[in-house]
């Protein structure tokens, strides 16, 4: 048996024997003295693992062109290296409460699971493929939805992922079939050279993105984010908000230029009214919002429809613009989910209301969140803004003067919500239970610094955005 095809997957290789380590670590070390050195060793090993995802990978294909490695899935991976990392220094103080200490071991393994399923989603060559990451990735992310399990929203939550991933994969392997049956193969290259505007390809092609979507959060396929994110313990709020749906639009993005470029002329259209429709439906529900974790779920879903703003036309510039803008997304939005875990984590709420007063009590933790969603909603010099501007430039570069005028007019839209968290914090007077100075836990605090320092710098400094460009296809 040839075992060469497993040299092409380094990081594959790498993030399985971590995944092994720690359930064997969590499995003869449960209940010892040993477990205090659980959190570190993890986050130690995730930290070696990104490190290496930089590096330069083999390129070329495995496993009879199954598997595809190249610069763009290396860049891929290691931004999602990232946000997992983040997640992962972000949810320690939770875990170490008594009701989940017993369970700390899980988080982390059950996690990495996940990471797995989104490198195989990236370097698919094949449906099958590519089938297979999404429900590697799906599937453990209803166990962390439900991870506290004895309490009711974390339980709805958990079933409400579960029965909404099962529905979007048997639409999208509906759709799978139909795209089977119309070109008679499940491999990229195969069928990027016999795709043809037939009903049937069509017709699979619309279930296989409407399943995708779902993973995205796109409308109408967004009706579970906001009480998943809810109801989810933070940290899986974070993780699904940031590094899920970065590794759908990944997964998207090559599908669309891998398979069906040559529709591009129908697919183009009704990306544009989802995308009008996401960005439009995300920020007029986020305004009413009280709770912070349902605000950011509507928030995360109007991003993603600038997200795709980017992919319409399938120029370089455009896949420049939607990958430089997931990787300032990661930044800013674990930024904000680390500030919202470290304030549930000291008063157990999430309302907007326990913001009031932040600034005086915390004020290290409101200048965070006040760059966080200044960066969200594209305000200089942050990260965020450079991000819309390319996402911008390069709609218009394609023509879609319109796209980029009700962008431009829900980016005004969206100040108005963001600034309701920034008043809470620097204008509002504090109330009685209002939430007291605390200190940190020291592994969030470095994510903080780390997302802070993602904010102010990659915006500024260009050579993010040409490392990403070389990347490109």
């Amino acid at each position: 048996m040839d075992f060469s095809g497993f040299l092409m997957m380094p990081s594959e290789l790498g993030l399985l024997a971590i995944f092994v380590f720690l359930l064997a670590f969590d499995i003869l070390a449960a209940e010892t003295r040993a477990m205090r050195w659980f959190r570190p060793v993890a986050i130690a090993l995730m930290t070696v693992q990104m490190v290496w995802g930089f590096f330069p990978a083999p390129e070329g294909t495995a496993f009879g062109e199954m598997y595809v490695s190249s610069p763009l899935t290396s860049m891929m991976k290691s931004i999602l290296n990232i946000g997992t990392l983040v997640v992962m220094l972000q949810a320690g103080e939770w875990l170490r409460r008594p009701e989940n200490s017993i369970r700390e071991g899980e988080f982390y393994v059950i996690t990495l699971a996940t990471l797995l399923g989104m490198y195989i989603m990236v370097s698919a060559g094949n449906f099958m493929m590519l089938y297979l990451g999404i429900e590697i990735a799906s599937l453990p992310v209803a166990c962390l939805a439900a991870y506290n399990k004895y309490k009711e929203h974390s339980a709805e939550a958990g079933a409400k992922y579960i029965l909404m991933t099962a529905l979007s994969s048997g639409i999208m392997m509906f759709g799978l079939s139909y795209l089977y049956g119309a070109m008679g193969t499940m491999y990229f290259s195969d069928m990027n050279a016999a795709v043809a505007a037939e009903p049937m390809t069509v017709l699979g092609f619309v279930f296989f993105f409407s399943g995708l979507g779902f993973k995205i959060s796109l409308v109408p396929f967004h009706s579970w984010a906001p009480d998943v994110y809810q109801g989810a313990p933070t940290a899986t709020t974070a993780y699904l908000s940031v590094v899920s749906k970065a590794a759908a639009v990944f997964a998207l993005v090559l599908v669309l230029h891998h398979v069906f470029g040559a529709l591009a002329v129908l697919w183009h259209w009704m990306l544009w009214g989802l995308s009008v429709l996401t960005i439009v439906v995300g920020n007029l529900f986020a305004i009413r919002q009280r709770d912070i974790k349902r605000f950011f779920a509507y928030s995360s879903i109007s991003q993603a429809g600038y997200i795709l703003l980017g992919v319409l036309h399938g120029s370089s510039a455009g896949l420049t613009a939607t990958l430089y803008f997931v990787f300032v997304y990661l930044f800013s939005n674990l930024a904000a989910f680390g500030v919202i875990a470290a304030v549930e984590n000291q008063s157990g709420r999430t309302d907007i209301a326990s913001y009031k007063g932040l600034y005086k009590s915390n004020p290290r933790l409101a200048l965070v969140m006040m760059l966080a969603v200044f960066s969200l909603a594209g305000i200089p010099p942050l990260g965020g803004f450079f991000s819309k501007f390319f996402i911008f430039a390069a709609a218009a570069q394609g023509g879609d003067y319109l796209f980029v005028l009700i962008a431009l007019i829900n980016t005004v839209v969206s100040l108005y919500y963001y600034l309701r968290i920034i008043r809470a914090m620097f204008i509002d007077a504090p109330g009685a239970d209002a939430v007291s100075s605390f200190r940190t836990d020291p592994y969030n605090s470095v994510s903080l610094v780390l997302c802070t320092t993602g904010i102010l710098v990659v915006g500024v400094v260009s050579w993010f955005y040409n490392f990403i460009a070389q990347a490109t296809f």
